[in-house]
């Protein structure tokens, strides 16, 4: 009986994977997982941790068949090859720069076929075109080109013949155990996915597209994190979606959702297309921007002491949970690149530390839509108002309460104010870092000197 390798990486699940359907078509599959040095060395212990949790699910899954090894995949998988004389590898397609300058080396160091399947987004990033045939560069005419695309239905599950013939390294202790205040993380695997996503599709739908950007309501789906280790393909969630009634409340909110996950392959299909732009600004003529060095006010902006209430309830939550709402997210980036002056890479190196969801292109080109050098067509002069948001998004205060405890003694909208009520520091909380109108004027001025 032929046997091939299945090396599994942003896909930890068994349902909707084109790649292992392919692979158990032609014969008995040895499932494997490469623990690369390099990329452990850059995931922080939040990801290292809900990584393994997927694997330790995987395993279970494949009856115990999962092989996991330690090293370069350039030497690990065309030495099982050899060992159990396989005759192909397949996976699902990379679309990061060093994912893929990672497979063209272990392409060129196996004596079989590496065979690639599918890919982790609805539409393969490098797909689409705009009218010219250039790449997009902004995400309406993206999303309704991504739209009219369309992708197939999900892939059936394939009956696997999982091979056995040889031994597997046991999975590391999770960097977090043991470790004092560790972050709460939820379950992550393939069945945790599958129940988020009944639930959502269940329950979230009906008021999404009104209450997502609240954080002080539970109203998001909470798969960013699936999404992000492939226990669940976005194919399947907009399959989900299609099968809400067009009649019904949540068909506004499955609009609305799968917009976001247009956003998802938007930012991908910018990456792939742009692969310096994971690290540096993607539009040029920002490029001479002036920034100031991290000090202080940055590590206050790390601990969510800045004296900016909603600013610092998203830092705590993301130390706290490995996770930041959305909105806020934008609110703690503003603050940062247009408040503090600090360019966005030392923002988006921390938030890949700590979230459990960091993915690079979503995170890293979130950041630039932000501080204005990436793909928004007019971007600089937005500048977010922590306190403006907070009354917006958090009318009552009790998303600041919940993760600020110096200021639950202050009722409703009060708190996102601390320095106008008499009592507002008195559990210890911080004086403002920096004077918001100053820092916004400041900002704008910069933006017209690097413009002009």
């Amino acid at each position: 009986m032929s046997t091939s390798l299945m090396w599994f990486r942003r896909d930890l699940r068994l349902s909707d994977h084109p790649a292992l359907a392919v692979a158990a078509g032609s014969g008995a599959v040895l499932p494997v997982f490469v623990l690369d040095p390099r990329l452990l060395a850059t995931a922080g212990p939040v990801r290292t941790s809900c990584l393994l949790q997927a694997l330790d699910a995987l395993r279970r899954a494949t009856d115990g068949a999962l092989v996991v090894r330690t090293g370069d995949p350039a030497t690990v998988l065309p030495d099982l090859v050899a060992e159990i004389g396989a005759e192909a590898v397949h996976v699902t397609g990379e679309t990061t720069p060093f994912g893929r300058r990672r497979d063209r080396t272990v392409e060129a160091a196996l004596d079989v076929p590496l065979v690639t399947t599918g890919s982790p987004y609805a539409v393969t990033p490098g797909r689409l075109r705009n009218a010219g045939g250039d790449p997009f560069q902004v995400y309406s005419p993206f999303a309704r080109a991504w739209r009219e695309h369309g992708w197939p239905p999900p892939a059936a599950t394939p009956r696997v013949r999982w091979s056995r013939r040889v031994d597997s390294e046991e999975l590391p202790p999770s960097p977090l155990a043991g470790v004092e205040d560790a972050p709460e993380l939820p379950v992550c695997s393939e069945q945790a996915a599958q129940e988020r996503l009944r639930a959502f599709l269940d329950d979230g739908l009906a008021d999404y597209a009104e209450h997502r950007d609240r954080p002080d309501l539970n109203r998001t789906s909470e798969l960013s994190m699936h999404l992000k280790y492939g226990t669940v393909h976005p194919r399947t969630v907009l399959d989900g979606l299609t099968g809400i009634d067009a009649r019904s409340r949540a068909a506004k909110g499955a609009e609305k959702f799968a917009g976001e996950l247009a956003w998802r392959d938007f930012y991908a299909d910018v990456l792939w297309h742009h692969p310096r732009s994971a690290w540096q600004d993607l539009r040029p003529a920002l490029r001479g921007m002036r920034y100031d060095e991290p000090d202080a006010t940055f590590d206050a902006w790390r601990a969510g002491r800045t004296g900016f209430p909603l600013v610092d309830a998203g830092m705590r939550q993301l130390t706290a949970v490995g996770w930041m709402h959305n909105r806020v997210r934008m609110v703690t980036a503003s603050f940062l690149t247009k408040d503090l002056h600090i360019w966005w890479p030392y923002g988006a190196r921390h938030f890949m530390d700590h979230l459990r969801d960091g993915d690079l292109s979503s995170n890293n080109h979130n950041w630039q839509w932000v501080a204005g050098t990436g793909t928004d067509p007019s971007p600089y002069f937005r500048i977010f108002n922590p306190v403006t948001q907070a009354r917006r998004f958090d009318p009552q205060g009790d998303y600041v309460r919940r993760w600020v405890p110096e200021l639950r003694h202050l009722e409703g909208a009060a708190v996102h104010e601390p320095w106008t009520a008499s009592d507002g520091a008195a559990h210890g909380y911080p004086e403002r870092v920096v004077d918001h109108a100053a820092e916004r004027a400041e900002a704008l001025a910069r933006y017209e000197a690097v413009r002009g």
